[in-house]
C-alpha cells in the first residue's frame, strides 16, 4: 500500500551530506551529551505521507 510513495521517493535526487560538528572531546565516549554535537547544512525533501497499517 506504499507503492506510490516509494515511486515518488525514487525520483528524488539526494542532497549533499550534512556535516557533523563535535563541540568537545571528553576523555571517555560515555561522557558525550547530545549538546556536544551539531548537524550543519542538513537539507531534506518534503514529507511523503502514507497510511500506517493497524
Amino acid at each position: 500500500n506504499h507503492l506510490d510513495q516509494v515511486q515518488k521517493q525514487l525520483t528524488r535526487s539526494p542532497y549533499q551530506a550534512p556535516k557533523l560538528n563535535i563541540k568537545r572531546k571528553p576523555e571517555s565516549i560515555f561522557e558525550y551529551n547530545l549538546e556536544d554535537f551539531d548537524v550543519v547544512d542538513y537539507e531534506h525533501h518534503p514529507l511523503i505521507k502514507g497510511d500506517v497499517a493497524v
